[in-house]
């Protein structure tokens, strides 16, 4: 739910969405913390959401950051049971997460913007119609 709803069984259409193409910088940052393997990082992203990543869309993006150089991976054959592919950052995986914080402040600042000058708009609005009534 998006939050602004607040009946669960509405069939609000911001239900269950993410920030497109933030993925892989959230992949990224927890690879920073520390090697995992990708169920570790389908739990932990799920933590953070309401709905975890979807199981393909996470392997294929790991793949992708790999084929870029931004993540390398590793059998882990230490461990009981099956091997598991562990990935970590790369040093180039590194300076591109820098560079996407960047442009994550970036667009904040104009998301704070917009919201400044749509409350300034639509809480004056909302201020006369209540005075109305």
């Amino acid at each position: 739910m998006c939050g602004n709803c607040s009946d669960p069984s509405t069939s609000c259409r911001c239900r269950g969405r993410r920030v497109p193409g933030f993925l892989q910088p959230r992949l990224l940052i927890k690879l920073a913390q520390k090697p995992a393997h990708g169920y570790e990082l389908m739990e932990t992203l799920g933590q953070h959401d309401e709905i975890g990543p979807d199981p393909g869309n996470l392997y294929r993006n790991l793949r992708n950051l790999e084929d870029e150089g931004l993540v390398q991976s590793s059998w882990d054959t230490d461990n009981p049971g099956p091997a598991r592919r562990v990935y970590q950052i790369t040093d180039d995986g590194l300076a591109h997460l820098h560079v996407l914080a960047g442009e994550v402040k970036d667009a904040n600042r104009k998301i704070e913007a917009f919201l400044s000058e749509y409350e300034a708009i639509f809480s004056k609005k909302r201020s006369k119609q209540s005075v109305r009534t």
